[in-house]
């Protein structure tokens, strides 16, 4: 540090002080974060001011970097962005001074790839810190990816390293420690070893779980040394940290106390809070075995009251980056309503002009009877196409109908996807290691690789046939009504209903969570009803009930619990005889008495322009009374909830009334 100084003193050369400004700044990462933080923001500027793509995105990922250990994950997720953003664009290697700079790339193009690559795997670390495990599987296996296709022993050091950690989470150990050693062969060709400290803590936390403190504090040991070589003094507080915690366990407490002192100090002195948290109940528990009451309690109620600030600091961020997050998809949002909203209205405006056109034939006919005749053959085809008209209203409703369905699918589908490809991948990657391994003759290696392989397929079987499962409901909902009645599971047709409708919303506004359940009537058996009708008839209510309680949420986030009830029964049916009952109940705002008697009225909808046709009450109102013989009818109370009742006359089949 002091020779980048005297050399930043004396030079007057942009380009050298902004690389200067980097190098400073990536020694200061993982000690004096506030100072490194300044010195990349000093790089971001010449970078900027020089027009150097390459460092301008390189800054930016350094300053992430910075940001998520600091636990500002919402200005660190928009730094990355912003470096993707950057490095995405096609002239960003076109002014490639200082290429090599980036894990020593052997061209402008290898040293933007290697920008990529470096960017989806801090992005991973974000995510694992706030607990998105999605994205954060998905970054690290595109940073393993790139790491591959460069072979750059500093990105496959890294990634390879995560993946063992994924393993010792899934509680793997074997094929945690194989990774780990493919992360030590790596790091041994890296000219860079910031990370190393890190990977030896991991191993030492494996033989931890294992019951064997010697190996652990082995490891530690050479974590230490890695930590003081790179300058990482928050890698260093974690070691110190962890030797106390094996010393402690062994109960060796003069031990455990220096360690745990040490690394609390360090800790200290970086304003590493979460450290100096976990320290300070670590001493806790020390001096409580050398019975200083009075330490033991400062200490505890010292640590415990700083992770308390730490976890209301932490949801404070995690829920602004899930906002930023969600800006881009509002905006899209935005977007499709307002089509929605102008496909609508041209509708409208074309159903008025029909309308307008019938009003004009008429009164031609009252003033010109004489010319009747013709003036039917107008009127006729008139009616006609005012008929395909709502025709095609109708089939509008029942699209986005299948349209909500549909996006719940999407988004449910996608995850059982998602952990067939992981799977395969690491079954690909474990195949090749026991090859390797059979030809060693290390037969009990191969045992344990071939049984993490047989467990991945299982999961491979498992989240298949969920996909499978998914995609025939959708097929089944998509299909053209019949007309004709089958004998179904009605309970099992409410439960799917339920939680296709409430997936279907997630999908759209993943903010939004309500309570949901299913009363059934277990001695309804099957009921005969048009499967396809009466579906869209269960979709529409609790669509209209999760969109309810969605509302008031938005308007009430705080004290409000939204919660959707359908329930089935037997009950009397409005001919003195047995009839089936389903009601759909929710506690949002509830209907105003002065238009619940329009609700079923065709086109008449409460909701903001573009967002309804005003069909569905209609649409559900007909298929009950004139498809199945039964009744629909609403209770609503303002501001308390909304319950639809929906009883058709019983018919169950191979079964006497």
């Amino acid at each position: 540090m002091d020779s980048l100084r005297c050399e930043l003193q004396h030079t007057k050369n942009d380009t050298i002080k902004m690389d200067i400004y980097r190098n400073m700044g990536f020694y200061l990462q993982n000690g004096k974060v506030d100072s490194a933080l300044y010195y990349h923001e000093q790089q971001l500027a010449i970078a900027k001011k020089l027009n150097l793509k390459l460092y301008e995105a390189d800054a930016h990922q350094q300053i992430g970097y910075v940001l998520v250990w600091q636990g500002d994950f919402p200005r660190a997720l928009k730094n990355y962005n912003q470096a993707l953003k950057i490095i995405s664009e096609p002239n960003s290697a076109e002014n490639p001074w200082g290429y090599t700079n980036f894990s020593f790339s052997k061209s402008p193009a290898d040293a933007r790839l290697s920008i990529i690559g470096m960017i989806h795997l801090e992005l991973s670390w974000l995510y694992n810190n706030t607990r998105i495990n999605e994205k954060k599987r998905f970054h690290l296996n595109e940073a393993y990816k790139i790491g591959l296709q460069l072979n750059s022993s500093k990105i496959l050091s890294l990634t390879t390293r995560d993946l063992g950690v994924q393993f010792a989470e899934n509680n793997q150990p074997d094929s945690a420690i194989l990774y780990y050693k493919k992360s030590i062969s790596q790091f041994k060709k890296s000219p860079i070893d910031v990370g190393l400290g890190f990977l030896f803590q991991r191993i030492s936390q494996v033989y931890e779980t294992r019951h064997q403190p010697d190996s652990a504090l082995s490891y530690l040991r050479k974590a230490i040394n890695a930590n003081f070589a790179s300058n990482d003094l928050l890698g260093m507080s974690n070691t110190y940290i962890d030797c106390g915690k094996i010393f402690l366990y062994e109960n060796k407490v003069d031990s455990a106390l220096y360690y745990s002192k040490k690394g609390t100090e360090l800790a200290e002195s970086i304003h590493s809070y979460i450290n100096v948290a976990n320290g300070y109940i670590q001493l806790s528990a020390i001096y409580e075995l050398q019975k200083h009451t009075t330490l033991a309690l400062n200490y505890l109620k010292k640590g415990k009251l700083l992770n308390d600030s730490l976890n209301n600091a932490y949801i404070d961020k995690l829920i602004q980056l899930q906002n930023d997050g969600f800006q881009e998809q509002l905006r899209l949002k935005k977007i499709a309503d307002d089509q929605a909203a102008y496909q609508n209205r041209m509708k409208i405006i074309s159903l008025i002009v029909v309308l307008a056109i019938f009003v004009i034939i008429a009164l031609l006919l009252y003033r010109n009877n004489r010319q009747r005749r013709k003036s039917n053959k107008v009127l006729k085809q008139t009616l006609n196409d005012l008929k395909a008209t709502q025709t095609q209203l109708i089939h509008s409703e029942k699209m986005a109908s299948l349209g909500e369905l549909t996006a719940g699918i999407a988004h449910e589908i996608q995850n059982p996807l998602n952990f067939i490809n992981n799977f395969s991948e690491v079954n690909t990657e474990l195949i090749t290691e026991l090859n390797e391994e059979i030809d060693k003759g290390e037969l009990e290696q191969v045992r344990v690789i071939a049984k993490d392989i047989a467990q991945n397929e299982i999961k491979i079987s498992h989240h298949g046939k969920r996909a499978d499962s998914i995609v025939k409901g959708m097929l089944h909902h998509s299909r053209k009504s019949t007309g004709e009645k089958k004998a179904i599971d009605f309970n099992k047709m409410a439960d799917e209903y339920l939680r296709l409708s409430y997936h279907g919303l997630r999908a759209k506004d993943k903010s939004f969570n309500a309570d949901f359940k299913l009363e059934a009537d277990e001695s309804l058996g099957k009921v005969e009803v048009i499967p396809e009708d009466f579906g869209r008839v269960l979709l529409n209510l609790i669509n209209n009930a999760f969109y309810a309680v969605s509302e008031k949420a938005k308007k009430n986030p705080e004290g409000y619990k939204p919660e959707v009830i359908v329930k089935t029964e037997l009950s009397p049916s409005a001919d003195g005889g047995r009839g089936v009952t389903i009601r759909v109940k929710d506690n949002g705002p509830g209907i105003p008495a002065e238009i619940k008697d329009k609700i079923f009225q065709p086109f008449f909808t409460t909701k903001p322009t573009g967002q309804g046709t005003g069909l569905g009450l209609s649409m559900s109102y007909d298929i009950i009374t004139k498809g199945h013989g039964g009744e629909i009818t609403v209770e609503s109370q303002a501001g308390e909830g909304t319950e639809f009742i929906v009883t058709l006359p019983l018919s169950l089949p191979n079964q006497q009334s």
